[in-house]
């Protein structure tokens, strides 16, 4: 029985987890907005200690912060910061284009026209939310033909600090080159010789940090 115990904490604590990160990366608790524990445990309808527990963690990720005064509160986005995981998440995208060379096909190549069509439709409609959702989806077609589930846990840490910072100036995306690109990706996937994909998925995202970091 103290296992069965002990395994409904740890889901109750991780299910706090996953539900403060999603609305940190999604702008509902806004960045430099206070947190309160006792107001979360009571939202939450649990004890203090999951909910504690889950803030210690997101403060390892940097996505809150505590100050000696006892107040604690969602980190301010950091363009430089975000500058930096740019750098990153594009030479992780490169590299699982790399490993999935001899896997994508047309197949893949089709799914991300769809997919690309509702990211164009989203920017066009100003749906934020939606465009991003989207850019996701599609980048992670090539991360699952990549079948290197390493470079995921890698990019999961890094990914929130883009998130924010894309959704916070969504409005300077509109008219970007991004559709364009991503039908550029899809061309080459669809081509017998895909050797220029990782350097092109790599581009793609430093054209996105240059349009968003960049004065």
């Amino acid at each position: 029985m103290k296992n069965i115990n002990q395994i409904s904490r740890i889901s109750l604590r991780d299910q706090v987890y996953q539900k403060l990160r999603l609305a940190i990366i999604n702008l509902e608790l806004k960045p430099g907005e206070r947190i309160n524990d006792k107001n979360l445990a009571e939202q939450f309808g649990v004890s203090r200690t999951p909910v504690r527990e889950a803030l210690k963690r997101l403060e390892d990720e940097s996505l809150i912060e505590s100050s000696p005064g006892a107040v604690t509160r969602v980190t301010l986005v950091n363009e430089q910061e975000a500058k930096h995981a740019f750098t990153v998440v594009a030479t992780l995208h490169s590299l699982a284009a790399k490993q999935a060379l001899p896997f994508l096909d047309d197949s893949h190549a089709k799914e991300m026209e769809e997919i690309n069509k509702e990211f164009e439709r989203a920017i066009n409609d100003g749906d934020g939310m939606k465009a991003v959702n989207e850019d996701r989806r599609f980048h992670e077609i090539i991360l699952k033909a990549s079948n290197n589930p390493e470079i995921g846990v890698a990019l999961e840490r890094l990914m929130p600090k883009i998130h924010r910072l894309e959704l916070l100036k969504f409005s300077s995306m509109k008219g970007t080159s991004s559709v364009n690109e991503h039908r550029q990706i899809i061309h080459l996937i669809k081509q017998a010789d895909k050797k220029n994909l990782p350097q092109l998925i790599e581009e793609n995202w430093m054209s996105l940090s240059q349009l968003l970091t960049e004065p």
